[in-house]
């Protein structure tokens, strides 16, 4: 199993992000993924650079690392042929390190545009056309497409990188799995579902393909101060996708979470300074069946202590077990 750092844009600036990139690297890390939002959940997070630029940016300070959107919603705040040039420019500039990852996307983030909030099955729609609009510019030449949500005129990519962009696709159960599994390289969950792995990999033709989770934890030598900084940050987290996807901001994300309690976020991350905690949540993944697991770090201020215990203490512990 890979174990990645998660480059969490609600919580710390585009300069702090790009450094934390380049120390996270060199503490080991075997890839980064980036969120990709317009808005953080909670106003305590503070923060929401736009993360192309700093993706960007982190192509030239990291050298070794993958790096990787967890995720982009390619279909409301970008046109999926925009998104396509994106991710091609950022695959040159990181010769070849960059994953595409995808997902249907959150109210928080999408109705800035004006165009409202469509129902699940319409996002799937949705992100089911921007696939292949993203599919067909990746292959080359010129490109048209005319679907039921979006239409490409003659676009073309004119920098592709040498190596294709492989496309990750974030999935909650069998319905998403089986329009994705057999499009994309990747699948993406937040939770140790092992039936999600066997079904993903029944589905798509070819060997086992790469299955990307994500852990937040919140580490930190205080334990009190590390259970109150997740919940001050994170306590949206316990709302689960299906629910969070449909909050319009922050004040939305605020009220639902009003009666969630210190012990209950405890509950569910692990917080303090133990590696095992840490490591019991990235066995479950493993056994699920999963292969790449990014680490998220509760806190922007808390990121240099993390990223030095994970240098010294986690990465080999982790690597051992």
């Amino acid at each position: 199993m890979r174990i990645g750092y998660t480059l969490m844009t609600e919580q710390a600036g585009p300069k702090e992000l790009v450094r934390h990139a380049a120390v996270a690297e060199a503490a080991g890390f075997d890839f980064e993924v980036s969120s990709d939002h317009y808005s953080p959940w909670l106003s305590e997070q503070g923060h929401a650079p736009y993360a192309w630029s700093v993706l960007g940016a982190v192509t030239q300070v990291t050298e070794r690392v993958e790096l990787m959107t967890y995720v982009t919603c390619p279909t409301l705040r970008y046109h999926p042929a925009v998104i396509a040039q994106k991710a091609a420019t950022t695959q040159v500039l990181s010769d070849g390190r960059f994953t595409l990852g995808l997902g249907s996307g959150e109210n928080v983030n999408e109705h800035v545009i004006g165009r409202g909030w469509p129902s699940a099955n319409v996002r799937h729609e949705l992100l089911s056309e921007a696939v292949q609009i993203i599919g067909g510019l990746f292959d080359g030449g010129h490109f048209d497409y005319q679907g039921e949500h979006f239409r490409v005129d003659s676009a073309k990519l004119w920098d592709l990188p040498e190596r294709r962009v492989p496309i990750a696709v974030a999935v909650s159960g069998s319905q998403s799995i089986q329009r994705f599994a057999a499009v994309a390289d990747a699948m993406v969950a937040v939770e140790p579902d092992a039936e999600l792995c066997r079904e993903w990999d029944a589905t798509r033709p070819g060997p086992p393909a790469r299955k990307i989770a994500q852990l937040p934890v919140s580490w930190g030598h205080d334990r009190e101060a590390a259970v109150r900084r997740a919940h001050e940050q994170f306590r949206w987290f316990s709302g689960g996708w299906k629910v969070n996807a449909e909050l319009p901001g922050v004040a939305g994300f605020a009220a639902a979470t009003q009666y969630v309690r210190e012990e209950d976020v405890a509950a569910g991350i692990a917080c303090g300074p133990g590696i095992e905690p840490i490591a019991e949540g990235v066995r479950k993944f493993a056994e699920a069946g999963f292969t790449d697991v990014a680490l998220v770090q509760i806190g922007g201020d808390q990121q240099d202590g993390f990223l030095d215990f994970a240098e010294k203490e986690l990465l080999p512990a982790l690597r051992e077990i």
